[in-house]
């Protein structure tokens, strides 16, 4: 046996090496440290195709063929030609009629005048632009024929006189403004013809905007363009002897048509002069035209049908156009019929909204007859919904003599010109061709007749035969160009001479369309010449009829299955659509929104409509979509009437109205979402792993194969210092021994909003104040030794003063907040609670903060009769007390810190004497501090580390500490920094809200700074004081405002602290710098660090937290197991430490979450240590740095709180990743905060702008959220700024949101239930 290669397969060696060569065919890993095999990779659900959808089943089609085009001997040999034919032996004939806005006729151009006067602007263009030696223009150079559409007869003789003139008009539209919708692309065009001159009428060039010195301005885009005005009163006379050469038609370029594709860019499709002759010879028999017929024309006459039948196929046989401008059929929509009456039209041109506006304002006009016409051509007859037009039109009309016969659809495209038509018939008998479709089946691409009744189906009408002289085949609209089957729909394709020949200037797309070699399915070309993709999708049906179901540009592929933006037009309009929107008034297109096509649609609401009445529609329209189309809409939004980009014809600039729904400045007034039903490919939710077992985990140090993650800081009992404070065991007696040794050293320095020193304390100043206070406790408070005193101050040196009173006279402080004088409502219960909670036997605080408490307002926020008795400390006695109290035991409680988590939840712990001497020690040998140093601190001094910075560190390391109250920085955003250059500091602390002050509000003022002297080059360390991941952008863009200062990038840096030790890690003075590494976010959502590189997909930048402290030791672990886990695993940080407070202060005394939190072990491993846990996860990595002590350094990144996280998807997400990608989704999102209510995810924003952009959001905060983290967003709220609660250190308070949101009480400017 062998297989296919002649290789034997039957023995035992070829398995081991099949096995090796299945091995070589694994992709490689990525060659990361620290990667793991990732058994979880998120992915994407891939549709399935359905089994039982439809398929083709007919035969291979036959191209079709149109009829000879039949030579008539009289026809001209060119278009020039005719026109000097005409102009010389019938000049009286009429060739053109312009109408007036009170469809007035306005001018009449004949033959004669149309002949006389191109031919004197083919003499001025070749001989009166540049010099004899320099021409401007030659012979085949393309020039833009700039005319308005009320003015047909100046754009003819412009056109004529190009073709006279052997140089090629580009038509284009008027620029209105500067910024018109898709005048850009026109300008690129424009540039790529090398386009210079442009021809114009005298009231268009009048009417073009001016600069002030009168100088036509350059468009955006464009290239510079000489403007030339056509008037002949402007012109030369061309001499006697001067004649155009008119020659027969050949392969030169005769006009350049522009066309508009479904991305906004602009293509000119090339037309040479034989394809342009032999165009209107096949319509001339197509249509049976003969000399001097009068035909009406509704349409564009710059290009498509308007053009060829309006300006050039009427030449050629001297017919009479009667022009009606989009202006006057916008004052009268009856106008184009009452000219047929009127003239007694053969022939009119029309789009199916023309005869729907003729419909609606028909009222019954008596004298209308319409039975002069022998033709009526729908030049959108190729659109799936004229047909209902059609129908209408005829069943109104038919009473005034229009004949079923007359209507004639024709389908038409920018490349292949004219596809297909009906011919016009005498045989009213012969009904026209209809198909019922399957719609299921069309999404499919394949053909199933059904029955009228269903409302699943689409009716088409045909669009007559293939045109004379050509062949047309339908291919597969994607891959080869394979020949469809015959029940198969395929983008038609069309071999003839009168079509486009190129894109101009653009080879490689030029190819693609208009070089196509049909093929059948064995692979064989059906002919040698190539065909033209036309752009429709279509079938030849019975009897060589032409149908139309589409436009590749309006092809939307939703999971597989195609959908014709039209089609779901026409059912959204059939959604009792004159109510509510404006027909022709609607755009669908799709967008990609995680890896699939998703559809939107966007309508005009009318000014009268309630938004009750507009949901009632969107849903209902919903529901129509869904049932009709099997398919879901993404997003529907309204707008207000006349606010989508407009074409020059009036009607929806789709590209234009794509890119201002994606870049958020569409303004709808009304939006529904519905990404809950439409998107079905986010991946499987995840199904958690058992955890592997302790016996087959732990060797040693190892966890399955990896150093387990653990590192302390510097041990405390091996450092030798000369740290004097060591020797008292109590920071009461460190500051007596201070004011007796060294009575005038400063210790603090407090600061006011000019920079100037407010007040400053000296180590027997504070120390005698202390006293007073101590005796003021106990004499007129009455306190027994361990009583709990709350001390209410604002930010400065009473409260370091009534702290150290405390001290001294035995009794707990509790430092607290003092009540916003603005907002006593919402501020004050917050103090009385932390008041009640610490169980405070007294208060003490100023005369001014102790009327507040007092006050009318204070009582209407609480019951002022159940405050313990208040003392007013800027009354105190004179005397000194009989002894300081001095503690029996180092673990007795020293203070207690209350604070409030992010959660929301209020939480006091307890922090013994032994603990805050550990932490002062810790800190004093991270900072190096010592009396000569000089500290700026920029902090709230109520809990964790910015209490001890600003009231105990300076005691016990000697140090002054430079006191600046960030409330002061509102009123002067400069005051920390222009402090820290002042004062030379070399280390300063700070928050983030400081931070994020002075970036937001210095921002534009580096200059002005540094012209005051403002320099940062002496800070070492520049500490944010956190509780929280690093805010890594704010960081770094503090560091990058401030460089131009002096700041060095790595001062800036972060701390880490949280409930159960209030400073875990500390960037100190020596040691390496901050890292940062960039993580995956999706593997962080299955708890996984993988690191990968900067800048690669769905990365994540995390910052090490600081150094850890001296005397602190951490360990990772799964928060579930309580397990050990390895080095750069997720897990729950957990810390060791001196100066881990001892446990929470509670009136509930709930002992289960005091001992988890505070005295947990390990389950397995190193099970003796006794752990408190920090409520955060992270991890630990080991880096190539080395530390002080010459160890290999540890960093430790913080990930984010347990509590916040979100479990969603069986996946845990930090609400701050969504939030930053919310962030960037729009500029004027100025923040957000999210959180989950039931199982859905709510995002609440805060908008900077104007109202109208409220909607704007939805979408843009749907798709990003959806794209980068798989996540469905159920509710979007969008709020005023400074709704979303922010807590002192600069911490959203998402649960606050939350109940605030449930309660009703965030009074948003909109929110958004996503289906």
């Amino acid at each position: 046996m062998e297989t296919g290669d002649g290789v034997p397969v039957s023995s035992r060696v070829s398995a081991k090496i099949q096995q090796l060569v299945n091995t070589l065919k694994r992709p490689k890993r990525p060659p990361l440290r620290e990667f793991f095999v990732d058994d979880f990779e998120e992915l994407l659900e891939v549709q399935q195709p359905d089994p039982n959808q439809p398929k083709p089943e007919g035969a291979q089609m036959l191209a079709m063929r149109g009829e000879q085009l039949g030579v008539v001997t009289n026809w001209p040999p060119s278009l020039e030609a005719a026109l000097q034919r005409w102009g010389t032996i019938s000049p009286k004939a009429p060739c053109l009629t312009t109408m007036d806005t009170n469809g007035k006729p306005l001018y009449i151009l004949t033959y004669g005048k149309l002949w006389t006067r191109s031919m004197k602007v083919a003499y001025n263009i070749l001989h009166k632009l540049g010099t004899k030696q320099e021409p401007m223009v030659r012979p085949g150079d393309r020039v833009a024929l700039v005319f308005p559409n009320n003015d047909p007869a100046a754009f003819m003789v412009a056109f004529y006189g190009c073709l006279l003139a052997e140089v090629v008009p580009v038509p284009i539209e008027v620029p209105l403004t500067r910024k018109d919708a898709g005048s850009q692309q026109i300008g690129f065009l424009l540039g790529s013809c090398g386009v210079t001159v442009a021809l114009t009428s005298d009231a268009c060039h009048k009417g073009l905007p001016k600069s002030p010195t009168g100088e036509i301005p350059q468009f955006k885009g464009w290239p510079k363009l000489l403007w030339f005005v056509t008037e002949s009163k402007h012109l030369s006379k061309p001499p006697r002897d001067w004649f155009p050469h008119i020659k027969d038609a050949n392969n030169d370029t005769a006009y350049i048509e522009y066309k508009t594709c479904k991305d906004g860019s602009v293509l000119g499709v090339t037309v040479t002069r034989i394809a342009l002759l032999t165009h209107c010879q096949a319509l001339t028999q197509a249509c049976g035209y003969t000399e001097a017929e009068t035909i009406v024309n509704v349409l564009d006459f710059k290009k498509d049908v308007g053009l060829w039948h309006g300006i050039l196929t009427s030449v050629m046989n001297m017919m009479h156009v009667i022009s009606i401008p989009y202006s006057l059929m916008k004052v009268n929509p009856l106008s184009w019929i009452q000219k047929v009456c009127q003239y007694k039209a053969k022939v009119a041109c029309v789009k199916s909204r023309d005869m729907h506006w003729a419909l609606v304002a028909h009222r019954d006009q008596r004298d209308i007859n319409l039975s002069s016409l022998r033709m009526l051509i729908v030049a959108d007859g190729a659109n799936p919904w004229s047909i209902s037009s059609c129908d209408a039109f005829l069943n109104v009309f038919q009473s005034k003599g229009l004949r079923q016969e007359v209507i004639c659809p024709c389908a038409s495209s920018p490349e292949a010109l004219t596809v297909a038509i009906r011919r016009p018939t005498d045989d009213s008998n012969q009904p026209p061709g209809r198909g019922v479709l399957s719609m299921h089946g069309l999404t499919f691409g394949v053909i199933r007749v059904d029955s009228e009744e269903k409302l699943s189906v689409l009716t088409v009408q045909d669009v007559g035969l293939v045109m004379p002289g050509a062949i047309m085949c339908a291919v597969k609209p994607d891959g080869i160009p394979q020949l469809c089957r015959t029940d198969e729909i395929g983008e038609l394709c069309v071999c003839a001479i009168a079509t486009g020949t190129s894109y101009y200037g653009l080879s490689g797309m030029t190819k693609n369309t208009f070089e196509v070699f049909p093929m059948t399915s064995s692979g064989a070309p059906i002919s040698e010449y190539p065909f033209i993709r036309t752009g429709l999708l279509g079938f030849i049906g019975p009897g060589g009829l032409v149908f139309v179901v589409g436009k590749m540009d309006g092809l939307m592929v939703v999971s597989g299955r195609r959908h014709n933006a039209d089609d779901i037009v026409a059912t959204a309009l059939a959604v009792e659509p004159m109510k509510f929107v404006y027909r022709g008034r609607i755009a669908v297109f799709s967008v990609t929104v995680l890896h699939d096509e998703r559809i939107v649609i966007v309508a005009e609401q009318r000014p009268d409509s309630t938004e009750e009445d507009s949901f009632q529609w969107m849903s209902r329209v919903l529901q129509a979509i869904d049932s009709i189309h099997q398919v879901g809409v993404y997003c529907l939004a309204l707008v207000p009437a006349n606010t989508l980009p407009k074409t020059p014809l009036g009607g929806i600039h789709l590209s234009e109205t794509k890119q201002l729904f994606l870049e958020g400045s569409l303004h709808p007034c009304n939006v529904l979402m519905c990404p809950h039903t439409c998107v079905t490919n986010l991946p499987k939710p995840r199904q958690k792993q058992p955890e592997i077992g302790p016996a087959s985990v732990m060797v040693g140090n190892l966890v399955s194969g990896k150093r387990i993650a653990q590192a302390s800081g510097r041990d405390l009992g091996q450092i030798e210092d000369n740290d004097q404070a060591r020797k008292f065991l109590f920071l009461s007696e460190v500051l007596q021994w201070r004011a007796q040794t060294t009575p005038d050293h400063v210790l603090y320095t407090l600061l006011n909003c000019r920079g100037t020193i407010a007040n400053s304390l000296t180590c027997v100043q504070l120390h005698k104040r202390a006293e007073k206070i101590a005796v003021m406790l106990m004499e007129r408070g009455h306190l027994q030794d361990g009583d709990h005193v709350a001390l209410v101050y604002p930010p400065g040196i009473d409260l370091i003063a009534a702290f150290y009173g405390c001290l001294y006279a035995g009794c707990v402080p509790i430092t607290v907040r003092p009540p916003h004088p603005q907002n006593i409502a919402t501020t004050l219960p917050t103090v009385k609670m932390i008041v009640e909670v610490s169980r405070s036997a007294c208060l003490m605080t100023t005369q001014l903060i102790c009327k507040l408490l007092r006050s009318r307002e204070a009582a209407a926020a609480v019951d002022v009769r159940t405050w313990p008795p208040i003392l007013d400390t800027d009354d105190l006695p004179k005397k000194r007390p009989a002894q300081i109290y001095k503690p029996s035991n180092p673990d007795t409680l020293a203070y207690l810190d209350f604070s409030v988590s992010t959660t929301g939840m209020l939480a006091g712990v307890k922090m013994s004497h032994a603990a805050t001497s550990a932490f002062c020690r810790s800190i004093k040998l991270q900072c190096e501090l010592y009396p000569s140093r000089e500290v700026a601190i920029c902090l709230d001094p109520y809990c964790g580390l910015g209490f001890v910075l600003w009231c105990l560190c300076s005691v016990y390391s000697g140090h002054q500490s430079i006191l600046i109250p960030p409330s002061e920085l509102e009123t002067n955003p400069a005051l920390w920094l222009l402090a820290v250059s002042q004062y030379k500091v070399r280390d300063t602390f700070c928050s983030y809200s400081v931070m994020e002050l002075c970036t937001k509000g210095l921002g534009s003022q580096t200059e002005s700074l540094k012209a005051r002297g403002l320099d940062l080059s002496r800070v070492r360390t520049c500490v944010v004081v956190a509780e929280e991941r690093p805010r890594i952008a704010l960081t770094q863009s503090f560091s990058k405002l401030f460089k131009d200062l002096g700041l060095h990038p790595r001062a800036v840096s972060t701390s880490f602290g949280c409930r159960v030790n209030l400073a875990i890690c500390l960037q100190g003075t020596s040691g390496p710098d901050p890292t940062t590494v960039y993580v995956d976010m999706r593997a962080l959502r299955h708890d996984r660090v993988r690191l990968v590189e900067r800048g690669s997909p769905h990365s994540l930048p995390l910052m090490e937290s600081g150094k850890i402290l001296p005397g602190v030791r951490i360990i990772i672990a799964n928060p579930e197991t309580k397990g050990p886990l390895g080095d750069s695993h997720l897990g729950e940080i957990w810390v060791h430490s001196a100066h881990n407070a001892s446990g929470y202060f509670t009136i509930y005394g709930d002992e289960s979450l005091q001992s988890d939190h505070f005295n947990s072990r390990l389950s397995f491993g190193d099970t003796q240590t006794i752990w408190a846990r920090t409520g955060y996860l992270g991890f630990l990595r080991r880096t190539e740095l080395t530390d002080a002590n010459g160890e290999r350094h540890d960093a430790l990144y913080v990930v984010g709180a347990l509590d916040e996280a979100m479990e969603l998807r069986g996946m845990r997400y930090h609400p701050i990743d969504i939030e930053t990608s919310v962030i960037r989704a729009h500029k004027s999102v100025t923040e957000c905060a999210v959180f989950t209510w039931t199982n859905l995810l709510v995002v609440v924003v805060e908008l900077d702008g104007s109202e109208q952009e409220a909607l704007d959001l939805v979408p843009l905060v749907t798709n990003v959220v959806l794209e980068e983290h798989y996540l469905i967003v159920g509710v979007v709220v969008v709020v005023d700024i400074g709704v979303i609660p922010i807590n002192s250190r600069g911490e959203k308070q998402r649960m606050h949101l939350r109940d605030g949101f449930l309660a009703d009480q965030l009074d948003p400017i909109y929110v958004a239930y996503n289906m």
